[in-house]
């Protein structure tokens, strides 16, 4: 499994994982070209030449806040979120980070599981947030110091 930073030519395939967890922020290419271009930090799996997930974060003065993150369904329990939040949280804590934060669908049960599992509490709710369909995004937030594994 290797863990790298998001380059141009993983536009494309970012794409298509998105397009198969549609429960996550549906984003357009832009968005990736610029974690791409560094105006925010982002890293995929590269399993073999194909893409098995991303992640994209951004410090917010003191905190790391992740903002899409995903597993193709079919890789799924097989450690790959695990090692992408592990090098998110390292990049935070190059800079010091004190808490990692995020927020999620209400019905997606998958990542609250995942992230119920590495201690995340639930911090508020945005009632209405997404569309299509609609629902609610809970906050999520853990401090950086218990990811020291």
């Amino acid at each position: 499994m290797n863990i790298r930073s998001i380059e141009f030519r993983d536009v494309e395939e970012i794409l298509a994982i998105q397009a198969e967890c549609r429960e996550i922020a549906q984003w357009c290419a832009q968005d990736y070209e610029a974690a791409a271009q560094g105006e925010m930090c982002g890293w995929v799996c590269d399993n073999l030449g194909a893409l098995a997930g991303f992640l994209v974060a951004r410090r917010v003065a003191c905190d790391l806040e992740i903002l899409n993150f995903a597993v193709r369904p079919g890789e799924r329990q097989k450690g790959i979120g695990s090692s992408l939040l592990r090098k998110a949280i390292d990049w935070g804590e190059m800079f010091g980070a004190e808490q990692v934060f995020l927020e999620v669908r209400s019905s997606n049960a998958v990542a609250l599981d995942f992230y119920k599992a590495r201690n995340f509490q639930k911090t508020g709710d945005r009632p209405r947030y997404y569309r299509n369909p609609t629902d609610s995004a809970l906050l999520l937030s853990a401090p950086v110091s218990i990811f020291r594994w």
